[in-house]
């Protein structure tokens, strides 16, 4: 029985039951088998896949959208790979073009790596902004921080949701409330009995993810992730606007280094919505 060709094979939806293939799929990649982040992309979002017939994906991506279900104001794409036996062969193409297609007029994002940029730019997409990821040991100050942080309680979610729809300008509450079984820690920043600001940080083979990261200013900022840095002898990750000039020296004077920079694309808008002064970093990268 010959083998079907690459572009003859289906695309279709996957489910958390295909978990393990995507996670065999990054490692095929070189990639972290990242199980968690997967778990919550597969169930936060929709995931396609092109099943290889000998076993395994050939390829996959999640989409997550954001604000209302039967017309979403914002995807955002993440996680596109293409099993090394199938590479450069036209199937990450395909299955983008799906997924722009599935998507219709709604407008799109993603975080790209300079590999991937070019294929981005050619479906359509335009870099509209940067980030750098940060990797290493958080070193405390003495002093401490100047805004006072605590752990978030369930009573907290709904004034969290509030918060998050302003800065990111869409609905994402089928985000927020998986945050507080996603993350090992939650934070939040008041002022007066008023949210001003909060902080996940979540488990990634050896490193602390700090994400999402949205705060008034870059003081409650630098609190959060200092309270988030007390709390784990890992590593700590986390891709920051590279608008956000002081944070990222701040938190370079306090052990965190440069890893890599992504560029921010967006298809179907010009800029991202929301408020970019308070939207400091992403839950995921994978999840725009």
């Amino acid at each position: 029985m010959p083998t079907p060709s690459l572009a003859a094979l289906p695309i279709r939806r996957l489910t958390p039951r295909d978990l393990t293939a995507c996670a065999d799929l990054s490692e095929d990649r070189g990639w972290p088998r990242e199980e968690h982040k997967w778990q919550f992309l597969l169930t936060a979002g929709k995931g396609y896949g092109i099943d290889d017939p000998v076993g395994g994906l050939v390829s996959a991506c999640v989409v997550t959208d954001y604000g209302p279900r039967a017309r979403p104001d914002l995807g955002a794409i993440g996680m596109l790979l293409v099993a090394e036996r199938h590479a450069r062969q036209g199937v990450g193409r395909r299955l983008m073009r799906h997924v722009v297609s599935m998507m219709a007029t709604t407008p799109l994002t993603l975080h790209a790596t300079p590999n991937g940029q070019a294929l981005y730019e050619e479906l359509g997409f335009k870099v509209t902004g940067r980030a750098e990821m940060l990797r290493g040991h958080f070193r405390t100050d003495a002093a401490g921080p100047s805004v006072a942080t605590r752990a978030a309680t369930a009573e907290d979610l709904s004034a969290i949701v509030r918060l998050d729809e302003e800065v990111f300008g869409t609905d994402r509450t089928h985000i927020i409330t998986r945050l507080p079984a996603f993350t090992d820690r939650l934070r939040v920043a008041e002022e007066n009995g008023r949210l001003i600001g909060y902080a996940g940080a979540w488990p990634n083979m050896d490193t602390q993810v700090v994400g999402p990261l949205v705060a008034r200013d870059t003081e409650t900022a630098k609190a959060l992730i200092a309270s988030l840095a007390t709390h784990t002898d890992r590593p700590l990750r986390t891709d920051i606007d590279v608008r956000h000039e002081e944070l990222l020296s701040w938190a370079k004077e306090h052990g965190l280094a440069s890893v890599a920079f992504n560029s921010v694309m967006t298809y179907g808008i010009s800029e991202l919505p929301g408020d970019w002064t308070r939207r400091f970093a992403p839950v995921t990268v994978a999840a725009g």
